[in-house]
């Protein structure tokens, strides 16, 4: 089981930018997938970003392509998600989560995805 812990989160005016961390530790960081999450009040969790572990691709949801930057740095065990030109509707916590994945077939889902962070609270003030 691998530990993921969020920080970064924060109050910021809309178009600011935020840097979301997740520290990973349990298991080697560069065999895992890892993906950012986001699950506003009264919605369900729902994806945002992942980057493969090897290298293939990136992939974002068409809310965030543009505005979002996934990037890790495997010598730190971390992913990083680069949030710029924020809007409120960006408001939500954001869950970092990873996957055991040898085949590398990335699919964006919760269910997809073995492990949790517990959560960041972002909020975009308009």
């Amino acid at each position: 089981q691998v530990q993921l812990v969020e920080s970064g989160g924060g109050l910021v005016q809309a178009g600011g930018s935020l840097r979301l961390s997740c520290a990973a530790s349990g298991q080697t960081f560069s065999t895992l997938t890892v993906g950012w999450f986001r699950q506003a009040p009264g919605t369900e969790r729902e994806f945002v970003s992942a980057d493969s572990w090897s290298g293939r691709a990136t992939y974002y949801a068409d809310s965030v392509k543009g505005r979002f930057t996934i990037s890790r740095d495997n010598a730190k065990n971390t992913v990083y998600l680069l949030m710029n030109r924020l809007k409120p509707e960006d408001t939500a916590v954001y869950y970092c989560a990873a996957a055991t994945d040898p085949d590398d077939i990335v699919v964006m889902t919760t269910e997809y995805f073995e492990s949790w962070g517990q959560g960041t609270q972002v909020t975009v003030s308009s």
